[in-house]
C-alpha cells in the first residue's frame, strides 16, 4: 500500500504515536486475503485498493465505493481523505467518495471547523465540506480556521504585505497591520510588530503589548514571553499577570499539567501557577498516563506526578530508546549493563534484566532477544514460543513482523502466519502456559 524562537509547546511525538497505534485498534479490523496472499487492514471500516498503479478505497463488505483512479491516496481522518490525480493535483473525498474539493489544487488541507484550506496556484481560498467555493482564490498566504477566524497575508503595495484576520463569510473583522499574525487559542493570538511580539483578543485589542521576542500560544489559560534583553521567559496567565521571573531558557512540553522548561542546562517541571516541581534533571521526557522518565547524573529512573521516585535512577538508556521508556499495558521496558527487563508502576522489577535487547508489551505479549535470536514472551516473563528469530516487532492491530531465515512475515497474537506463509516453519508456533 503505497502513499501514504519562537519556541512552540509540542506533545511527546514519538510517545503520542506509539499510544495512539494501540489505543486506535478498536476502530481496525484486519481481514486475511486468500485470493491477494495478504492482509487487508480496514480501518474505520475502509481500506485501500489498488490496480496498475494507482489507488482507490473499498469497504469491509467488498463494495467499491472509490475506483482506484488516483496517483496517491491518504488516510481518511474525520470523514475526508486528500487525493492525488497523475498530475500531482491534490483534492478531497468524503466517505461517500465525492470530490468535495476537485483534484485539480496544487495543494489542499483537511477540514477545520468545517472549512477546506486551498491553494490554486500561489493563492489561497476555501472550501466548505458540502463541496462549495465558499472564498475565492484571493490570499497570498492564510491559516485554517480557529476559533472562527483565518489569518490571512494582504498586499498593503509592491514591497509591503500586512496580517490580519477574516471570518467564514470572508469578512477582515481584524485588519491586516500586523507584520506576522499567528491563530487564535483560547480567545487570544500572537502577533507581531517591529520584530516584536504581543497579544490581541477577538476584539484586536493589544492586551499585551508588543515587546517581546517571542511568546508562544495559549495553553489551558497560560503562556510564556521571552523577554528582549535577556531571552529568558517568564509564564503569565491568560489575565496577564506573571507568575515567574524571566528565568527559563526554553519552554519544551506541556503535557498532562506541566510544562517543561530549561534554565541553563538542567530541566524541571512548572505546574500551572508557575511552581518548580520535583528538582533539577538533566533530561525529562515530559508525563504520559502520570509517569515521566527523569535523568541525573547520567542515570535514568520514572518518577510519578506526585514527584515520587518509582523507579530508582539508576538505569541506562542506550541508543534509540534514550527517551521511550514508557508504560505500556503497566510495563515499563529498563536497562542496565546492557541487559533488558520490565518493572510495574510500583518500580518492580516483574520480568528479570536478562534480555539483549526488548520491544515494548503490546497486547500481553513482549518480543525479546536472548542469545543473538528473538521470540517472544508473556508479562509474567513466561517464554510463549521458540527463540528462532532474527528480529521481532511489537504487536500492532494483532499482527507482528518477524524475520526468519531472511524472509520477512506476519504473525497475529497465536503465533500462526498471516503473511507471506508459504516458507514460514510450521513449527513456529506458540504454546500459552496455563
Amino acid at each position: 500500500m503505497k502513499a501514504y524562537r519562537l519556541l512552540f509547546l509540542s506533545l511527546l511525538t514519538s510517545i503520542t504515536l506509539f499510544a495512539q497505534a494501540q489505543n486506535d485498534k478498536e476502530n481496525v479490523v484486519i481481514v486475511d486475503d486468500e485470493e491477494c496472499g495478504c492482509e487487508l487492514v480496514f480501518i474505520d471500516g475502509i481500506q485501500t485498493i489498488e490496480r496498475d498503479g494507482h489507488f482507490g478505497f473499498k469497504r469491509e463488505d467488498g463494495t467499491v465505493f472509490v475506483e482506484p483512479i488516483y496517483r496517491y491516496v491518504g488516510q481518511f481522518t474525520k470523514g475526508f481523505c486528500i487525493v492525488y490525480n497523475d498530475d500531482m493535483k491534490s483534492g478531497v473525498i468524503n466517505r461517500a467518495g465525492r470530490e468535495v474539493v476537485p483534484s485539480q489544487y496544487d495543494e489542499v488541507s483537511l477540514p477545520n471547523e468545517g472549512m477546506i484550506r486551498v491553494r490554486n496556484g500561489n493563492l489561497w481560498g476555501f472550501y466548505d465540506t458540502a463541496g462549495n467555493k465558499v472564498i475565492d482564490f484571493q490570499y497570498r498566504t492564510e491559516s485554517d480556521f480557529s476559533e472562527g477566524l483565518a489569518v490571512v497575508n494582504v498586499d498593503v503595495d509592491s514591497l509591503t504585505v500586512k496580517y490580519g484576520y477574516i471570518n467564514k463569510d470572508n469578512q477582515m473583522v481584524i485588519p491586516a497591520r500586523y507584520d506576522f499574525a499567528m491563530t487564535f487559542s483560547e480567545g487570544f493570538a500572537v502577533i507581531k510588530n517591529y520584530d516584536r511580539y504581543g497579544i490581541i483578543d477577538r476584539n484586536g485589542k493589544e492586551v499585551f503589548p508588543c515587546k517581546y521576542i517571542g511568546i508562544t500560544n495559549m495553553m489551558e489559560g497560560r503562556f510564556f514571553a521571552f523577554d528582549a534583553e535577556t531571552e529568558l521567559a517568564a509564564m503569565f496567565d491568560k489575565n496577564m499577570k506573571q507568575l515567574t521571573d524571566f528565568k527559563y531558557n526554553e519552554i519544551q512540553f506541556y503535557n498532562e499539567g506541566f510544562y517543561t522548561a530549561r534554565i541553563g542546562n538542567q530541566y524541571t517541571y512548572l505546574d500551572k501557577k508557575g511552581h518548580e516541581c520535583f528538582g533539577m534533571y538533566e533530561e525529562l521526557s515530559g508525563f504520559f498516563d502520570g509517569y515521566s522518565m527523569v535523568k541525573k547524573d547520567g542515570k535514568y529512573g520514572i518518577i510519578n506526578k506526585k514527584g515520587k521516585i518509582i523507579l530508582p535512577i539508576e538505569y541506562d538508556n542506550s541508543g534509540w530508546r534514550t527517551m521511550e521508556y514508557i508504560f505500556s499495558e503497566n510495563l515499563a521496558m529498563v536497562e542496565k549493563d546492557g541487559k533488558y527487563g520490565f518493572v510495574n508502576k510500583r518500580g518492580k522489577i516483574v520480568i528479570p534484566l536478562i534480555y539483549e535487547s526488548a520491544q515494548h508489551c503490546t497486547e500481553g505479549l513482549i518480543a525479546v532477544e536472548k542469545n543473538g535470536v528473538w521470540g517472544y514472551i508473556d508479562k509474567e516473563g513466561n517464554e510463549v514460543g521458540p527463540f528462532e528469530y532474527m528480529m521481532a516487532s511489537y504487536f500492532t492491530w494483532g499482527r507482528a513482523e518477524v524475520v526468519y531465515n531472511n524472509e520477512t512475515y506476519k504473525i497475529n497474537t497465536e503465533g500462526q502466519c498471516v503473511k507471506n506463509c508459504k516458507t514460514y516453519p510450521k513449527s513456529l508456533k506458540f504454546k500459552f502456559k496455563k
